[in-house]
């Protein structure tokens, strides 16, 4: 009588136990997989009240709107800016819960720059398809074919860039270190280094858990249901790879992505590099808190390891 009591209690704490394993990691993976972006609406008039985006020179500025076929099954929406009589392009990877019209501040920095932009949404983002997110895991693969679509465009001899911001930072070093290094530069705005670290982080911030088990069990249901695991998302292995010049780019003050994280990086980066920290600027702030100095930095950037370096080359050919 009593094996049969101990039987059935164990029965009941084992089913239950598995319940709540199941409800808690079905939770997880439901905030990563689906986060809650910001509404299309709500960016447009933000980006319009702080005077980042330029409604008058976006609506004169000669454009072509695109849709690029995903090796991931769905269509990426995105828009060549072509202000200049130029070919050098930069491609700008906007981040998590954002849109493309957040990628507006960038192109206008650009175009002072001497560079046409091609911006777009990433996967269940905007106006492209896709059914979830996944911190640049399969968002790498559409970075890929918009590189190979704007390089078909501008041809091998013209300057490419690609320009990230936080998630997009992070499938900017992915794509270029684990699929091909196909851009003259990166520039990496407060990326995490390691998506494991990130998930514990903010686990940690939100909640009074202190272990590493709930990544663990996320990381057991993200395989199951969306087809990777989080510890596959690591862009600071990513940047040991990568030859072309990266500038990394954070915040002090930056709570959400630690700037230790894009230190990190930039000691595995082989090559020529630069790192800019902002004393002022929450998480993805740096440009809207130190515009004049961010444009600065870039320039700088640009003249130190892009510029010169395609002038020598130029020579040389010449020669």
């Amino acid at each position: 009588m009593k094996r049969g009591r101990v039987f059935l209690f164990s029965s009941i704490f084992t089913t239950a136990l598995s319940a709540a394993t199941t409800v808690f990691g079905i939770f997880v993976t439901n905030k990563l997989m689906y986060i809650k972006k910001k509404d299309d609406r709500f960016i447009y008039d933000r980006e319009i009240k702080a005077q980042r985006f330029d409604e008058a020179w976006y609506k004169n500025c000669r454009k072509e709107e695109m849709l690029i076929d995903s090796p991931n099954g769905y269509q990426v929406k995105g828009v060549f800016l072509q202000p200049l009589d130029t070919k050098n392009t930069v491609i700008i990877s906007h981040g998590v819960t954002e849109n493309k019209m957040n990628s507006m501040k960038y192109a206008r920095m650009y175009e002072r720059l001497g560079f046409n932009t091609f911006v777009f949404d990433h996967r269940r983002h905007g106006e492209s398809g896709g059914k979830t997110t996944s911190y640049g895991h399969y968002e790498k693969f559409d970075l890929q074919a918009v590189v190979q679509t704007v390089r078909s465009i501008i041809g091998d001899d013209a300057i490419l860039g690609i320009h990230g911001e936080s998630m997009g930072a992070a499938t900017t070093l992915l794509y270029a270190g684990s699929i091909e290094d196909n851009a003259d530069f990166y520039i990496a705005d407060c990326a995490f280094s390691d998506f494991s670290k990130q998930v514990s982080h903010v686990i940690k911030k939100s909640t009074v858990l202190r272990t590493q088990l709930p990544v663990h069990l996320a990381n057991i249901f993200l395989r199951i249901r969306d087809g990777y695991s989080i510890w596959d998302v690591s862009p600071k292995e990513a940047v040991s790879n990568i030859e072309s010049p990266i500038l990394f780019v954070h915040s002090l003050q930056d709570d959400f992505i630690l700037p230790e994280m894009s230190e990190e990086m930039y000691e595995v980066k082989k090559g020529p590099k630069m790192f800019k920290k902002f004393e002022k600027g929450a998480h993805a702030q740096s440009f809207n808190d130190n515009p004049v100095e961010y444009e600065k930095t870039v320039k700088e950037f640009l003249e130190k390891y892009v510029f010169n370096q395609a002038n020598l080359q130029s020579v040389s050919e010449e020669t």
